[in-house]
């Protein structure tokens, strides 16, 4: 018995000096401008929250261990708080990972630029989850915030269809949403078809950033 107690012992302190530190660094930035903003800067381990901490500065670094992810969220005065999640697979070979922190000025939509749907199609990719797991947890940590979730198309085809279309991928993100316990009353949906466009050229990168779902807080 002895023996095996000395065998654990050793594979502990083999696990200890195999687990790395893992600097995790970036900044609160104006997502309009590109500028650093001070915030409040807070993080904790995800879900359980059992490791935490707070910045105040524009710029942020902490260090994480062990294979739990964490979210950091940046509030500041006139913008929407935002959380990401970082995950400690996403590490470079030199222990690091850098994620910035956009935050968009009260009264302004945030594009989910990480959601990809299939031309003409509703049905999220699996490579959209991870940006819709951070709405999820900014969703989570603020209980307050109330949003609407917002469709455009291309303005190719039946207006219509477009319509239609815009309507049921904001259904399917609602879902997702829902899925993961947030309550459906917290989340409204509004359909634009192709009525919105943010460029009129006819290329296909114009009707690629026209194809888009936008996330408007209706309440912080």
């Amino acid at each position: 018995m002895i023996r095996v107690y000395y065998i654990l012992f050793f594979v502990f302190i083999i696990a200890d000096s195999i687990a790395q530190e893992i600097t995790v660094q970036g900044k609160a930035i104006d997502a309009l401008g590109g500028k650093g903003i001070n915030a409040k800067i807070s993080y904790k381990s995800y879900p359980t929250g059992g490791i935490s901490g707070t910045i105040n500065d524009s710029t942020f670094s902490f260090e994480i261990f062990g294979s739990s992810k964490y979210s950091v969220t940046a509030e500041a005065n006139g913008f929407i708080s935002n959380t990401i999640l970082v995950d400690p697979k996403d590490a470079t070979v030199d222990q690091k990972i850098v994620r910035n922190i956009s935050l968009m000025p009260t009264g302004h939509t945030v594009r989910l630029s990480r959601l990809i749907f299939n031309q003409g199609k509703a049905r999220i990719n699996p490579q959209s989850f991870a940006e819709l797991d951070e709405v999820v947890a900014m969703m989570k940590i603020n209980t307050k915030i109330e949003i609407q979730l917002e469709g455009h198309t291309d303005h190719q085809g039946n207006e219509k269809a477009n319509l239609k279309l815009s309507q049921d991928r904001v259904d399917a993100v609602k879902k997702y949403l829902v899925s993961k316990k947030i309550s459906k009353k917290r989340i409204k949906t509004k359909a634009f078809g192709g009525t919105q466009p943010l460029s009129n050229e006819k290329t296909e990168e114009a009707r690629s950033l026209n194809r888009r779902v936008e996330l408007r807080v209706l309440k912080n």
